[in-house]
């Protein structure tokens, strides 16, 4: 017999009551869509995976590849995607996961696995939630094995009773399956064909197991509130691992980690810090209090912050420090360079050992193009300086404060580019007694 397992992943759903144009399982968990965790859980644990998709999904079939999708044209239940998902396969065992509970970790999933024994027709995930309402409920017989699963909706009030619920992942032979989806009808109160029915189908052929998991890992995910609740979940998932990695979280509640997020040991990220994807900190770097960062890499000992806005495309080396009300995008800060406040950097190179004066700024966009500045090795470019790309300011260069630098800088040069200062004497004195004057006669 083959020993080939398969994951069979059921997205087909729009959740409706997510009220969203975007189908469930692209609804986004840690900055990545939700279906995105299961298949990295799914991938340490099986051999192949098949996702079912619903028409007109083209986003979702585009994310998951390479991994193969099939098509539910017709919603008709659970029962009759987990046909589709099945069809294909001619041997092996299969898992079903639902694309709604991307929590799921490597463990349990493991345990679900090697619960399918041969003395197991049948293994399925169960939990026991603290406010069991609308899941499914698994009715199990004295000696604890399981009978069968009624769906909330069809349950008697005794059978609502049972605290253990129906996380909906199950795993059995593939050729089991495909017969017992085949029995499936639609007598219920939903008029679909229900997975769970297989359940009884197994139970009378022989062994069905349940495997117990968290509520915080098998809980589903239906609405923006059961969302926002996964987050959460996710969120202390991430801290933690963090933590255990040797970072430093002053604050955890108020740290807002990616899925993606790459963290060295001694990083220590003070509170209120979002970092979105594609990040990644290396050792000993300081984030400081309410910082942004996405898409952006820095390196040892760099210090971001407070109040400092990171973009895609930017890197920040050695040593660097990047302060309040500083924005960089799509640019490249070189070791031990400073950008300490209210600057803008776009599309720009900076050697090392340079400083960028408050205020200054990269006019990197002509409202059609984007241009590159570039500075050089210990620069100073003074306060309010205006860089109007393509522009290079070479090696030792600086530029005086309120200057627009519009030609390039050769190396060691100072470049003023601002008005001569003309002192009118008397004439201030002058004018702000005719103002006076005006505001007085209204």
């Amino acid at each position: 017999m083959s020993s080939t397992t398969t994951a069979i992943i059921l997205a087909a759903g729009m959740g409706t009551r997510m009220k969203s144009r975007y189908p469930k399982a692209m609804q986004r968990l840690g900055n990545r869509p939700m279906i995105g965790h299961l298949l990295e859980t799914a991938q340490h644990s099986v051999d192949q995976i098949i996702v079912v998709v619903g028409p007109g999904m083209e986003e979702l079939t585009h994310y998951v590849q390479p991994h193969q999708t099939v098509i539910q044209t017709e919603r008709l239940g659970t029962g009759h995607a987990a046909k589709i998902g099945v069809s294909s396969l001619t041997e092996g065992k299969a898992v079903i996961l639902y694309a709604d509970n991307p929590l799921l970790t490597e463990d349990t999933m493991q345990r679900l696995l090697e619960a399918h024994t041969h003395d197991n027709k049948l293994s399925l995930l169960g939990m026991r939630p603290h406010n069991p309402g609308h899941y499914g409920r698994i009715i199990v017989d004295q000696k604890g094995m399981v009978e069968r699963i009624v769906e909330y909706k069809d349950a008697t009030e005794a059978e609502k009773q049972t605290t253990l619920c129906n996380a909906g992942m199950m795993c059995a032979d593939v050729n089991d399956l495909k017969r017992w989806l085949a029995e499936i009808t639609p007598n219920n109160a939903q008029n679909e064909y229900y997975l769970t029915d297989i359940v009884a189908f197994a139970a009378r052929e022989g062994h069905v197991t349940c495997v117990e998991g968290g509520e915080e890992e098998l809980a589903g995910i239906n609405s923006r509130a059961e969302l926002a609740q996964a987050e959460a979940r996710l969120q202390d998932r991430l801290r933690i691992h963090a933590m255990e990695q040797g970072v430093t979280l002053i604050d955890p509640a108020s740290t807002f980690l990616s899925t993606d997020t790459k963290l060295a040991t001694d990083v220590t990220i003070e509170p209120h810090v979002f970092i979105g994807p594609g990040v990644t900190l290396e050792e000993g770097c300081l984030i400081r209090a309410f910082s942004h960062l996405e898409g952006c890499h820095v390196k040892t000992n760099a210090v971001i912050g407070p109040y400092a806005r990171l973009r895609p495309g930017t890197l920040c080396h050695e040593e660097t420090h990047v302060g309040n009300f500083v924005e960089l995008k799509n640019t490249t800060l070189g070791a031990g360079s400073k950008v300490n406040h209210l600057s803008y950097l776009g599309d720009s190179e900076v050697g090392t050992r340079s400083n960028i004066g408050a205020g200054s700024i990269s006019c990197n966009y002509d409202g059609v193009f984007k241009h590159k500045t570039m500075i050089g090795d210990d620069c100073f470019i003074g306060s309010n300086s205006v860089m109007v790309a393509p522009v290079k300011i070479e090696n030792e260069a600086m530029t005086a404060a309120g200057s627009i630098i519009t030609h390039d800088v050769p190396a060691g040069a100072l470049a003023f580019g601002r008005a001569r200062q003309a002192n009118k004497l008397e004439q201030g004195r002058a004018l702000q007694a005719a103002l006076k004057k005006k505001k007085e006669r209204g």
